[in-house]
């Protein structure tokens, strides 16, 4: 499980507060792939980034009794002067898993070529969504953490993606930030719709889009 308490998150922009979220409190339940929809800067890139750890709250907590992703797709966390394969190597460490496996799997699975072994810096957005993606996909997570993962590759690519997203999806929970809301209905049970700093929860991903769908128009 992932509970949200008191959570707020603001930001002051040339004077103006902006609030992501307004102290939200709510219980996201384990093993379900769970959609995180709302307009355009509502937020939920930065709420995906303070469930991952990498943002912090101006107020209130997140825990959880399972591990979590780091955003699938967010290649920020990579030192930009090393190459794919030796940020590989490190995040192996970090996460006590096999150097020589992750390596592998990765170098296979991102289809960089060359390029894995070549500074992060010389990378097209692309293909450190690629890198990002791999690493996360060969480590085990209990909540994966998607942002856009149609942006990872071409279309050959964004099939294979979606194909091993969904196996792991078999015995763990996922948060899903996308546009797609044919992707939201395939890969998606439940939803929670982000607006003017409210979080609510859907069982039903349908009701979930309904209800972002109504937002958008009002």
């Amino acid at each position: 499980m992932i509970l949200f308490r008191n959570l707020t998150k603001t930001y002051r922009l040339q004077g103006t507060v902006k609030r992501v979220v307004n102290d939200v409190t709510l219980l996201l339940p384990s093993k379900t792939s769970i959609a995180l929809l709302g307009r355009n800067g509502a937020g939920k890139s930065t709420l995906l980034r303070m469930i991952a750890g990498t943002t912090h709250p101006t107020k209130g907590e997140i825990l959880s009794d399972g591990t979590i992703s780091f955003p699938v797709g967010y290649a920020g966390s990579f030192h930009p002067d090393m190459s794919g394969a030796q940020n590989t190597r490190f995040v192996a460490r970090i996460y006590g898993v096999d150097t020589e496996s992750l390596m592998e799997y990765v170098r296979d699975f991102a289809e960089l070529g060359s390029h894995f072994y070549l500074p992060i810096r010389s990378y097209s957005s692309g293909m450190r969504s690629r890198l990002s993606f791999g690493i996360s996909m060969g480590l085990k997570f209990d909540t994966y953490l998607l942002d856009e993962i149609t942006a990872v590759g071409d279309a050959a690519f964004k099939r294979k993606s979606e194909a091993v997203f969904q196996n792991r999806l078999k015995d763990c929970g996922a948060i899903y930030v996308t546009h797609s809301l044919g992707s939201v209905r395939e890969m998606c049970t439940a939803g929670m719709v982000l607006e003017k700093g409210q979080l609510t929860y859907y069982d039903d991903v349908d009701e979930a889009i309904e209800r972002h769908a109504w937002n958008s128009r009002h």
